[in-house]
C-alpha cells in the first residue's frame, strides 16, 4: 500500500508544484501582484509542505475510493479529477476569496479557477495512470504455526 500511496502522491506533487510555481510566480506574477494579496517574500518550503500533505491525502483518497472498479483508468482519473477539482476549489479559491484582502475578488476567482482546472486536468489522469501501474499488495494469508 505504501508504494501505491507513494506513486499517487508523486503523481500529485510533481505536476502541482511545477504548475503552481510557474503559474503563480512566473507566468501570472504580474496578475497576482495586481491582486495585492500575496507576501513579497513567498515562503516556498511552506507551500511545498502543504502540497506534500495534500499529495499523500489525495493519493489515499484515490486509492481508497477511485482506484478499483470496472471503469477504465481514464474514467477513474476523470472522476477523480472532478472530485479533486471541486474539493480543492472550495478551499483554495472560495475560502481564500472569502477571507483574504485583495484588489478584485472576481479577478482572483477567475485566475484561481483556471489554475484549479489546469491542475486537476493533469493530476487526475496522472494519478490514475500511476496507480494502475502499481499493483495492490496481495492479501496476506495467515499461516499455521
Amino acid at each position: 500500500m505504501m508504494r501505491r500511496i507513494g506513486a499517487g502522491a508523486l503523481a500529485y506533487l510533481v505536476p502541482t508544484f511545477a504548475l503552481g510555481f510557474v503559474w503563480h510566480l512566473v507566468a501570472f506574477k504580474g496578475y497576482y501582484d495586481t491582486l495585492a494579496m500575496y507576501r513579497r517574500d513567498v515562503i516556498i518550503p511552506l507551500g511545498f509542505l502543504s502540497m506534500a500533505l495534500q499529495a499523500v491525502l489525495f493519493a489515499w483518497v484515490f486509492d481508497s475510493a477511485f482506484a478499483r472498479g470496472q471503469r477504465s483508468a481514464w474514467r477513474r482519473g476523470a472522476y477523480f479529477a472532478a472530485f479533486g477539482a471541486v474539493l480543492s476549489w472550495s478551499f483554495t479559491t472560495l475560502a481564500v476569496a472569502a477571507k483574504n484582502v485583495m484588489s478584485s475578488v472576481p479577478d482572483y476567482l477567475l485566475i484561481e479557477s483556471a489554475f484549479t482546472l489546469a491542475q486537476w486536468a493533469m493530476v487526475g489522469p496522472l494519478m490514475a495512470l500511476a496507480l494502475s501501474r502499481v499493483q495492490p499488495a496481495a492479501p496476506r494469508v495467515p499461516t499455521e504455526i
